[in-house]
C-alpha cells in the first residue's frame, strides 16, 4: 500500500483523555490516508497506563519489530518489544507483544519516569546494533543513552552516554541521523558516508520544544560532538519556533530523502476540544537536508506530494509596491486553504541609509505586527476577516547595527487571531539567515486553523494553531502589509487554493 504510520490515540471514555493506545494508518502518498484498526492497546501490567512512543526496525531476515515505551501500573517507564504478526502484510494490521516483556527498565541513577522513547536500530561497524533512549540524570542534565544488542531482546548499556547537556532537563524522542554535506539526498543511518554530518535532536520535556544541533558522530566510541558548543542540543536551534513537538524522522529509500513528522498540539480550552470531538494533529510531512549555503542549519520543506492538493491554476501578484504603512487586500476567493509562495524585495538604498534599527528586537517579546519599526514588519496577513478584527500576520523584521550588519527575524503574530476567550495566543519566531543576493521569501500552508510557515527556503519554520470565528471559509481574506516606517518593499506572490486531504476507514 505504501507508507505506514503509527500514532497515539486516546480513549475518550476514561478520565480526562484516558489511556494511550496506538492507532495506525496507511498511505500511498504521505498526504491521503486510510485509517486501520488499533495496532496496540494497554493490556499488560507493563503498559496498562499507556502504549507510548516507539520506533520500528526491519531486521536482516525481513521481520519487522517495534520497540516502545510501556507506562506500567505504577507509571514506571519500561521498554517493550512487539513483532508484526505477518511482516509480508503491507498493512501490518496485527502486532504481537514479546512474551518476556519488558526488555529494559531504567538503569541505576535514572528515575523511573525518566526513561523513554526508543529509537530505531542501526548496525555499527562492529556488527552490533545500536539503540538510543531519552533520559536525564542529576535532575537537570538531559542526555541520550545508547545501547548495543546482537539478538534484539537483550541490550547492553554503554558506560558513557551518546551526549548530554547540563540544564536541559528530560530529553524525549531522541533522534540521531546523518545529513550529506555535498548533496540533497537523504542518508540512511547505516550508510556511514565520509562527507556526512550528524544531527542530534531531542524534545525538551520541560519547555516542550524540539531542539537540534549539527555535529559529528564517532561510530567506534558511540559519542556525538556538536560543531558549535554554543549551539548545542537544547540551547541552540529548533526544528520549529511555533507549536510543534515530539517529532521523529525516517529515511525513505524509494525517494532517497529523510522525512520529518511532528505533533501539533492545541492552544484552546480542553472543553472546546471535547465539544468538537478531536484534538491535536500531525504537520504536513517535511524533507530535511543540511543547508548547502550555510552548512550550519537544516532546511525543512513540505514533501513534494503536498503539491498534489494544489488547484491547477493559481493567483499571481507581481511587484506589488508596499510603501511604509501599507495594507493591500488581495482579491482571492476561498482563502481558508491556501499554498502561498511570497517574495519581498527591500529597497536597498533605504536599507543601507539606515544606521541603526531595533537592535534589541525579539519576536516573542514584541507587540507583534502592530508595532512599527524602521525596517519592519512586512509580510502577509492570512485568516483575516474583512474588518481585520481577526488576523494572523506572518512577517519579516530587520534589525540593524551601527557597524552595518543586520539580523532578520521571521515571526507569526497570533495575538488577534481569534475572538474566542481562553485561547493561548503568542508571537512566535526567531532569526533567519538571509544571504547576499537573496530576497526575503516565505511559503505558507494555510488550512482553516493551522498555518505552517517556511522562511528562506525552510531555514526557519513556524507552526501556528489559530481558531478564527469570523475569518472562516469564504469570509477569510489575505492582505499584504508593510508596517515599517523607513523602507519600501515590493511583493510578488503565487497563491494556490488547496484541496482536502483524505482520511478514510480501510476495510480489512
Amino acid at each position: 500500500m505504501g507508507w505506514y504510520h503509527l500514532f497515539y490515540q486516546y480513549n475518550p471514555d476514561s478520565a480526562i483523555w484516558g489511556n494511550i493506545t496506538w492507532g495506525h494508518a496507511v498511505s500511498k502518498d504521505l498526504i491521503n490516508w486510510f485509517q486501520l484498526p488499533l495496532a496496540m492497546v494497554p493490556d499488560h501490567w507493563y503498559d496498562q497506563k499507556g502504549v507510548m512512543t516507539g520506533s520500528a526496525t526491519i531486521l536482516p531476515d525481513g521481520r519487522i519489530i517495534m520497540y516502545y515505551t510501556g507506562n506500567a501500573h505504577d507509571l514506571s517507564q519500561l521498554q517493550c518489544l512487539a513483532f508484526a504478526a505477518n511482516s509480508s502484510d503491507p498493512l501490518l494490521v496485527e502486532w504481537v507483544k514479546y512474551k518476556d516483556n519488558p526488555i529494559l527498565g531504567p538503569p541505576l541513577g535514572v528515575g523511573r519516569k525518566d526513561f523513554r522513547d526508543p529509537s530505531s536500530l542501526w548496525m555499527g561497524p562492529d556488527g552490533k546494533y545500536r539503540m538510543v533512549m531519552g533520559s536525564k540524570h542529576n535532575n537537570t542534565i538531559g542526555c541520550a543513552l545508547i545501547y548495543h544488542t546482537t539478538n534484539f531482546t537483550h541490550f547492553e548499556l554503554m558506560d558513557e552516554v551518546l551526549h548530554e547537556v547540563p540544564h536541559t532537563g528530560m530529553w524525549e524522542c531522541v533522534d540521531l541521523y546523518p545529513v550529506s554535506t555535498t548533496k540533497t539526498d537523504g542518508l540512511d543511518m547505516s550508510s556511514y558516508e565520509s562527507d556526512a554530518k550528524y544531527v542530534l535532536k531531542q524534545s525538551g520535556d520541560e519547555d516542550r520544544h524540539d531542539w537540534y544541533a549539527i555535529g559529528s558522530y564517532d561510530v567506534v566510541k558511540d559519542k556525538w560532538y556538536p560543531d558549535d558548543p554554543e549551539m548545542d542540543v537544547g540551547i541552540g536551534l529548533r526544528y520549529d519556533y511555533g507549536k510543534f513537538y515530539a517529532s521523529k524522522t525516517f529515511y525513505d529509500p524509494s525517494k532517497r530523502r529523510r522525512v520529518l513528522w511532528g505533533y501539533v498540539g492545541e492552544t484552546d480550552l480542553q472543553n472546546d476540544d471535547i465539544k468538537k470531538g478531536w484534538a491535536n494533529m500531525l504537520n504536513v510531512p517535511r524533507t530535511v537536508v543540511l543547508d548547502p549555503n550555510t552548512q550550519s542549519n537544516l532546511i525543512q520543506w513540505p514533501v513534494e506530494e503536498a503539491e498534489t492538493l494544489r488547484s491547477k491554476t493559481y493567483d499571481e501578484f507581481k511587484d506589488v509596491e508596499l510603501a511604509p504603512g501599507s495594507l493591500v487586500p488581495l482579491n482571492i476567493d476561498s482563502t481558508a486553504q491556501l499554498d502561498i509562495s511570497a517574495s519581498f524585495e527591500v529597497d536597498e538604498a533605504l536599507l543601507d541609509a539606515t544606521l541603526e534599527a531595533d537592535t534589541i528586537f525579539n519576536c516573542t517579546t514584541s507587540d507583534g505586527s502592530a508595532m512599527r519599526g524602521v525596517l519592519g514588519p512586512f509580510g502577509v496577513v492570512v485568516l483575516a476577516d474583512e474588518a481585520l478584527s481577526e488576523q494572523t500576520p506572518v512577517y519579516f523584521y530587520i534589525a540593524k547595527n551601527t557597524d552595518g550588519t543586520s539580523r532578520t527575524y521571521f515571526c507569526v503574530d497570533e495575538l488577534r487571531s481569534t475572538k474566542l476567550s481562553g485561547v493561548r495566543n503568542f508571537v512566535y519566531g526567531s532569526t533567519v539567515p538571509v544571504l547576499h543576493g537573496e530576497n526575503y521569501n516565505m511559503r505558507l500552508l494555510v488550512d482553516h486553523s493551522i498555518v505552517e510557515s517556511f522562511a528562506q527556503g525552510g531555514r526557519t519554520v513556524i507552526t501556528s494553531r489559530v481558531y478564527p470565528t469570523k475569518a472562516i471559509y469564504d469570509a477569510a481574506k489575505v492582505f499584504l502589509f508593510n508596517n515599517g516606517t523607513g523602507i519600501t518593499v515590493k511583493a510578488s506572490l503565487k497563491i494556490w487554493k488547496m484541496g482536502e486531504a483524505k482520511l478514510e476507514p480501510f476495510h480489512v
